[in-house]
């Protein structure tokens, strides 16, 4: 497996984007994985698929050794509850501590240094990587991924202020539940609820360094891409994305199919599917020909600069 510009003979690679056509016509490699219509040449071996990265992708798992940790088993610098519950086939890691009355399903995998508190549920064939933590009565679906350094359950932002300016901490009395088929991103945040349940949705993949709120609802199959913040009680639908740095404020309602470009904030609730930009967002064209109009602003400052003048020529012109 490489890429196109470095594949030899005896190596595979694939063109999924057209910008790439050119280094694919130069590529040695010995395979390439592309569309019917991508590319034409008779100096390489073709497998044509309507999506050749997912293809390509297909073809590197049978190469991919698995990413064991080199221990099975449950690790005997493992501290372990005489009360939690965990299927023989779980493999719990160094130094991973488990608290009370924890259930942990058949296959997963507790990495080192994860620390798991009372009550919390985690699913089948799970994949939980080092330092990550999970707070009480935190429930964990099936095949999720968890990577390393995310904080899962951890208070919401709320105090109450009174006169004098003294902050008092609400106590965050929920929790989380993350749905099957969900990848948390490293040293990403999610809050959980006052009362009730902050859920990020089936199949919902989060990236590195997000924050999410308390008592959000994450609908199924959302991308949220790194430096996101959700701030509490925001809902978002099914198959949302959420560009780098975007920022949605609390109890608002995204609605299904919404793309947020990256930095865009959304300040009150949109339902409509497509592509938006921008703080507050707008529709993604409004957006363009605002930022064109916007580029061009030093050239309309001469022109009113020019037109003033021209007018107080004529204005003296008619004065008695």
């Amino acid at each position: 497996m490489a890429p196109l510009d470095k594949a030899s003979s005896t190596e595979v690679s694939f063109l999924a984007n057209p910008l790439y056509k050119e280094a694919a016509l130069s590529s040695h490699a010995g395979l390439i994985c592309t569309t019917p219509l991508s590319l034409e040449t008779n100096k390489n071996n073709l497998l044509i698929s309507d999506d050749p990265s997912r293809t390509f992708q297909q073809i590197l798992a049978l190469f991919l050794e698995e990413q064991a940790s080199g221990f099975t088993g449950k690790h005997p610098t493992a501290v372990i509850h005489e009360t939690a519950t965990i299927d023989e086939t779980a493999e719990i890691g160094p130094y991973v501590v488990i608290d009370k009355n924890v259930r942990i399903g058949k296959g997963s995998r507790i990495l080192a240094f994860v620390s798991i508190g009372p009550g919390a549920e985690i699913g089948q064939e799970c994949l939980i990587h080092s330092h990550v933590t999970i707070r009480e009565r935190c429930r964990i679906g099936n095949r999720v991924i968890i990577q390393p350094g995310a904080v899962i359950g951890s208070c919401g932002f709320g105090y109450t202020t009174n006169a004098l300016g003294k902050h008092t901490k609400l106590e965050q009395l929920g929790t989380v539940f993350i749905e099957d088929d969900v990848e948390i991103g490293a040293n990403t945040t999610i809050d959980r609820a006052r009362f009730e349940t902050t859920r990020i949705g089936m199949g919902s993949k989060v990236d590195n360094l997000v924050q999410i709120g308390h008592n959000v609802i994450i609908g199924e199959s959302n991308i949220i891409v790194s430096q996101s913040g959700i701030a509490g009680s925001a809902k978002t639908g099914k198959n949302v994305v959420l560009g780098g740095q975007a920022g949605i404020v609390g109890h608002v309602e995204i609605g299904d199919r919404v793309m947020i470009a990256s930095r865009g904030g959304v300040s009150k609730s949109m339902m409509s599917p497509g592509k938006y930009a921008g703080g507050p967002v707008l529709p993604l064209a409004d957006h363009n020909r605002q930022q064109v109009h916007l580029r061009k602003i030093d050239s309309y400052v001469k022109r009113l600069e020019l037109l003033e003048k021209e007018i107080s020529a004529i204005l003296a012109k008619m004065e008695p």
